[in-house]
């Protein structure tokens, strides 16, 4: 009983030292892709977390996109919240948090990750994210007026495209004016009001179309 009891301290008090070690590999990750990367949130409390877990959202990014070229590069990682990663639908955590659908990468770091590890995924990630923006890029957003709005027309277009049209037209209008965005994906009910938070611009709210209505605050 008294080796058993004192090998479990032992395996114990291993797993807390690993657990500090992740902890602070994730906080290079959570501290350095802000600075590496524009257009990214980092998301989730930094104290209050699974030691070894960070996820961000990147603007103008297809998530699954982005998966592909971070695995080609060695790299497997995650997107959406790990409840609904064998789904297509819209992340119902992602949606309580604010923060996109798309373009959410959620990485893990397993027991005995290294700083190397971490270091060449920093090193890969601005790289991988600037390709899939340049293939994705939309073409120029049908606009017209309506009612003293700006409309864009995005039905059709799966998510990001329609943030990615709102950010392109958002420039075109006074501030205090109003954008109003068609767009049938569902994913657009939680990705438009977030890019409105991570882009100080006010989200007044969804609309019978279905469309989404945004004022120009910045």
């Amino acid at each position: 009983m008294v080796a058993a009891a004192a090998s479990l301290r032992a395996v114990r008090a291993e797993a807390a030292q690993e657990a500090l070690r992740l902890r602070e590999l994730t906080e290079r990750i959570r501290t350095r892709v802000p600075r590496l990367v524009p257009g990214v949130d980092v998301v989730g409390d930094p104290v209050r977390c699974l030691p070894g877990i960070v996820t961000f959202s990147c603007l103008y990014v297809d998530g699954e996109t982005l998966l592909h070229e971070l695995d080609r590069a060695g790299f497997a990682v995650s997107s959406g919240s790990s409840c609904t990663s064998s789904t297509l639908t819209p992340s119902h955590v992602l949606k309580a948090m604010g923060v996109l659908s798309e373009g959410n990468v959620r990485v893990s770091l397993p027991l005995g990750a290294t700083e190397e590890d971490v270091e060449r995924f920093l090193a890969v990630l601005p790289g991988a994210v600037a390709g899939v923006r340049e293939k994705l890029g939309a073409q120029t957003p049908v606009t017209t007026v309506e009612e003293n709005a700006l409309v864009v027309d995005a039905l059709g277009k799966r998510c990001p495209i329609p943030v990615i049209e709102l950010a392109k037209v958002i420039g075109d209008v006074p501030i205090g004016a109003t954008i109003r965005v068609l767009s049938d994906d569902e994913a657009a009910r939680l990705d438009i009001p977030a890019w409105c938070e991570m882009r100080d611009q006010e989200y007044i709210g969804e609309e019978e179309g279905p469309a989404y209505l945004i004022r120009r605050l910045t």
